[in-house]
């Protein structure tokens, strides 16, 4: 690496930084911030977010929270990390188990201690007391999860594009992890409708959960292609009125997903000869886009993930390149260079016991820094706009 991150970086506190974004995560993490729901965390990161001085601090109506660190030139890097969870208003929060080396918290590793890294990121570099090369957006970006459709993230770039020459976002539980591609995901309402009646007096009428339960058995006999990886998932059901009553309505939702956008393509024309085979004149079938994530990439070779990947070296791990579908896609999508990154390793994501690991999250810092370091250099030095 050439930068600063090489000579004038004093990493002795350290070890007070870390225990800062653990306990950080955990504050985050105790607040509910379920997709499309994030506004309170908002606020607090946004105080956060001011508290180590960052500037031009705003929030969007979609509750980004954006934040300024001043660099010698007006080229910028971006750096995000998303607020939302899984989790409903009504999960309980505050049961929080921390074991010999891990912490567990729903939420914790996805996505509080990424946010959490975010903000001590900006106090690192204050507290280092020197300006980098570039300009960085900080911005902790909503909408990523479920239905979300990567929301946040589509307008927060849409508002800094222009300005920023490369994106590095963070994933709590990726440690080790660079991903450099961001995989096609399309995602599907399919409703079935019928008149409906009695169980008993109306017996062999059309119903609609009768229907819509045979169109998903037979795409979950679908077999995509194992090259390029393409995956299918019913994540939803539900319709119907009572146990004795015909159903008239059921729906079902179904994520899509491809590292390739034809075979993507080619998976949703299936299931929509499915559907159009199971509509009758008694029922109905409809199907609505809900989610569209752009695929989007960039070479193993390219200067910002071979960037990543000496930071990881740096901190004594060998990283390993994965395809994924997270804000990156955004960025990747629209041919801007972006790496996803990890905080520290973990488990159990999107579940209640979710949990982090506490000892590689000294790693994980120092590998962002170290990265947001050189990326920076690369934007202000012109080496990225030059494809390098």
């Amino acid at each position: 690496m050439t930068t600063i991150a090489r000579q004038h970086v004093d990493w002795g506190g350290l070890n007070k930084w870390t225990a800062h974004t653990t306990e950080q995560a955990l504050a985050i993490q105790r607040i509910p911030a379920p997709t499309f729901f994030e506004a309170d965390r908002a606020r607090y990161v946004a105080a956060a977010f001011a508290e180590v001085g960052l500037r031009q601090i705003d929030s969007d109506t979609l509750h980004n929270v954006y934040g300024l660190l001043p660099g010698r030139t007006r080229a910028a890097l971006l750096v995000t990390a998303h607020t939302d969870t899984v989790f409903d208003s009504a999960t309980v929060l505050d049961a929080v188990h921390r074991d010999d080396g891990t912490i567990t918290a729903p939420g914790l590793g996805d996505n509080s201690i990424g946010v959490a890294a975010l903000i001590s990121l900006a106090q690192f570099v204050r507290e280092q007391g020197f300006t980098l090369p570039c300009d960085v957006h900080f911005v902790a970006t909503t909408r990523e999860e479920g239905l979300g459709d990567l929301g946040g993230m589509r307008a927060a770039f849409d508002r800094l594009r222009a300005q920023v020459g490369a994106v590095v976002n963070l994933e709590g539980l990726a440690l080790g992890h660079i991903y450099n591609a961001g995989i096609a995901v399309r995602r599907l309402r399919i409703q079935t409708s019928a008149d409906g009646g009695h169980s008993w007096l109306h017996f062999g009428q059309p119903s609609a959960i009768h229907t819509l339960m045979e169109l998903g058995a037979r795409i979950a006999h679908m077999r995509p292609p194992q090259q390029p990886r393409t995956t299918y998932n019913i994540g939803w059901i539900t319709g119907g009125q009572s146990i004795n009553s015909i159903a008239s309505r059921a729906e079902m939702l179904l994520d899509l997903r491809s590292e390739q956008a034809g075979a993507l393509a080619a998976l949703e024309r299936e299931v929509r000869q499915i559907v159009n085979e199971a509509r009758s004149s008694k029922v109905d079938v409809l199907v609505e886009v809900i989610g569209d994530r752009p695929a989007g990439m960039i070479a193993p070779s390219h200067a910002l993930v071979r960037a990543a990947a000496d930071a990881l070296s740096a901190v004594g791990i060998r990283g390993v390149l994965e395809a994924g579908s997270t804000d990156g896609n955004i960025p990747l999508a629209a041919g801007c260079p972006t790496v996803t990154v990890g905080v520290t390793r973990g488990g159990n994501a999107h579940r209640i016991d979710e949990y982090i690991e506490t000892a590689p999250i000294a790693d994980g810092l120092r590998q962002i820094a170290l990265l947001v370091f050189e990326a920076c250099h690369l934007v202000a030095s012109g080496v990225i706009a030059k494809g390098a």
